[in-house]
């Protein structure tokens, strides 16, 4: 698994006894973005939390940096693994820029409070995600996709070598979500480890190394982006016929085809 920063094998995941999905292998590499599409409950999130270690795993193991999930301590998961979920429900009324802090945690000693070099890193993650004229607003007080862009920047300054985001922008205008993708590729680019779930073809079009499709909790493939989103595949998994085109500026679409 060299080069690999976050890795599954054989993984069955689930609740309890439920089991939502099973036989999962996949290998996100440092430097890539792997997406990972599928329908409402094909068990997508169900997976993260068990790659996070918030579920455990039903069969089969989750390596991260090459070392077995079972045998870290959640501050050291911390240290390896960031994550942005897929929606934050704010229920105290923390600044914006405390909660940018909050990233810094699993890097401060027991009793530790964040120092002044913290407050810069949170200051200026907020700036490269341009919402630095948030920083002292009311963190309840904000809207939705806001919200988000503030989750990312505290994925931003916990500095580990892989991050989980459960479809980050699924809350944001347009231009917030290209704000968004375009900020993945340049954590990419930087070296780290990017698994991403999305409901949206033309973004894993957009910024993709390799894909994943999920469906009823298996993997139906995963490879690269134009090898594994099919017309077929996608009707297969979604259930409508689309269209996949190349334009004129080498970017690939993904279009439904509607029957009226």
């Amino acid at each position: 698994m060299s080069g690999t920063r976050l890795a599954a094998r054989a993984l069955a995941f689930g609740y309890g006894s439920q089991v939502v999905g099973r036989d999962v292998d996949i290998d996100v590499r440092a430097g890539e973005i792997f997406c990972l599409l599928g329908p409402n409950g094909s068990g997508k999130t169900t997976l993260f939390k068990t790659l996070l270690g918030l579920l455990p795993a039903q069969a089969g193991e989750v390596f991260i940096g090459g070392t077995p999930l079972a045998r870290l301590a959640r501050r050291e998961i911390a240290r390896r693994l960031a994550y942005v979920p897929q929606a934050h429900t704010a229920h105290f009324p923390f600044r914006v820029v405390d909660m940018v802090v909050m990233g810094r945690t699993a890097r401060l000693g027991p009793f530790a409070a964040p120092t002044a070099e913290d407050r810069r890193r949170a200051h200026e993650a907020l700036a490269l995600l341009g919402i630095a004229h948030l920083a002292e607003r009311n963190y309840t007080r904000i809207s939705g996709g806001q919200r988000q862009l503030a989750l990312l920047a505290r994925a931003l300054v916990q500095d580990a070598p892989a991050v989980i985001m459960d479809e980050p922008t699924a809350s944001l205008d347009f231009g917030n979500q290209v704000t968004v993708l375009s900020q993945v590729k340049r954590l990419a680019a930087r070296g780290l480890a990017v698994l991403l779930s999305t409901h949206d073809p033309d973004q894993a079009f957009s910024i993709a190394t390799r894909v994943a499709l999920l469906g009823a909790g298996r993997l139906i493939d995963q490879g690269a982006p134009l090898a594994v989103l099919t017309a077929d595949r996608l009707k297969s998994v979604y259930g409508i016929d689309v269209t996949i085109d190349r334009l004129a500026g080498g970017q690939t679409v993904c279009a439904p085809l509607y029957r009226f």
